[in-house]
Parts: C-alpha cells; sequence; structure tokens
C-alpha cells in the first residue's frame, strides 16, 4: 500500500489486501453512519432509513470492490440489482440526497480513494446543515393557502379582488371543486399576506361575503416532488 492515505490518490493497488479492504470498510462505515446523523439532524427519519444509510457505503463499496475491472461480474451484479423491487413509501427529496451522498461515499471508498471520500462527505454535509438552518428553499412565510367555501348561487368570479388586493400582496386561484352534493363550490386559493399573521379582519370580511361558509387558511406545505 502506497504512503498516500492523506492524498487524493488512490490506497488500492493491483491488489486488495486485507489491511486496504478494512481500512476502506472501517471508513465507509464511519462515514455511513455520520450520514445518517446528518439526515437525522431536525428531520424525522424511520429507524430502518437511518439504519440503511449507515451500512450503504459499505455495501456500495464491497460490490466495487468486487467488480473492480471485471465486466463480467459488473454485468452480473448490475442484472441481480435489477431484480430487486423496493416496496416502501416514497421518499422524500431530502431523503433520496441522503440515500445518493451514501452511495457516493461507497463508490469512492470502493476505489480506494479514502480521503476523497472524507473530504466530499465534509463539504456535503456542511452544505446540507448551513442550507437546512438558513431555510434554504422554504415557502415565505406570509404564504398561506385560503380555502373557501361559497354557494353557488355566488359568482366565484373576483367575487374577493378587492379583499386580496387590502390584505394581500398576491392572490391566485388554484383549485374550484363543488361540494356538499354540487350545492356549494370550495375555493382554493394561494395567498401571500402583507404580514407575517392572518388579520381577524381579512376572515371576518370574507366570513360576510361568503354567508358564514367554511374558510381555511393554513401555511402552504412543501412541495417534495423533484
Amino acid at each position: 500500500m502506497p504512503d498516500s492515505l492523506f492524498d487524493f490518490s488512490s490506497i488500492i493497488t493491483s491488489t486488495i489486501t486485507l489491511k486496504t479492504f478494512l481500512i476502506c470498510t472501517a471508513v465507509s462505515l464511519v462515514l455511513g453512519i455520520l450520514t445518517a446523523l446528518v439526515s437525522m439532524f431536525r428531520n424525522r427519519v424511520s429507524k430502518s432509513f437511518a439504519l440503511t444509510l449507515a451500512l450503504l457505503p459499505v455495501i456500495v463499496q464491497t460490490v466495487i470492490m468486487l467488480v473492480n475491472g471485471n465486466i463480467g461480474a459488473g454485468v452480473a451484479v448490475a442484472g441481480a440489482f435489477s431484480l430487486v423491487r423496493f416496496r416502501s413509501a416514497p421518499g422524500s427529496a431530502k431523503e433520496i440526497a441522503a440515500i445518493f451522498l451514501a452511495m457516493a461515499i461507497g463508490l469512492a471508498t470502493g476505489m480506494g480513494y479514502v480521503t476523497l471520500a472524507a473530504v466530499f462527505f465534509a463539504i456535503t454535509a456542511a452544505c446540507m446543515l448551513i442550507l437546512g438552518a438558513v431555510g434554504f428553499g422554504s415557502p415565505a412565510s406570509s404564504l398561506r393557502t385560503l380555502k373557501i367555501t361559497i354557494p353557488e348561487s355566488l359568482d366565484y368570479d373576483g367575487v374577493f379582488d378587492d379583499l386580496f388586493s387590502q390584505y394581500t400582496d398576491k392572490a391566485e386561484l388554484q383549485k374550484v371543486k363543488t361540494t356538499n352534493m354540487g350545492t356549494m363550490f370550495e375555493l382554493q386559493y394561494e395567498i401571500l399576506l402583507k404580514g407575517a399573521e392572518v388579520p381577524k379582519k381579512f376572515i371576518d370580511d370574507i366570513r360576510t361575503r361568503n354567508g358564514n361558509l367554511n374558510i381555511t387558511c393554513s401555511k402552504t406545505a412543501e412541495k417534495e416532488a423533484l
């Protein structure tokens, strides 16, 4: 093994020795556990997902070591993985990013680039933590989803425009659906309030306009789809 542990060259020479395998495995385990901890920071993840993140780099590393330079073995492993079916709840975008991070670590350690894997993890984990702490990509605090029920006799086209211009900076009609056996309409708006809180007078004015029917104003949920 060359004395190159503290640079970006691979510690694997022409053959894989027990020493290099143990070093790569140890680095994969440590970085996998750290990846799981970063993913769990201020996020709710399942126990099985955290365990998967911790072990995934070691699994990928071992596969890469076994098929290194062997095209036939690589094709066979790819065929075996194509038979796997993952039947689980759909993952969020954050979970998919964590899985790709764990796989990239396994690829790097499997090829012997343990220092590169550690530096890559440190940079990526720092970016994930910092961006998460500053709320990068989160909707504005004054962004709300407003649902208003109106009777079918009321023309919903522009009926609340004067109220929206008074209390919001933006209001967009997202969806219209019938309810209560078609006797009422439910209007769903995405609104951007002028302040951080929902003014009570705003709700009262809508109640006067819609005949005191149901009104729901809630924070807009983050969109997780890629």
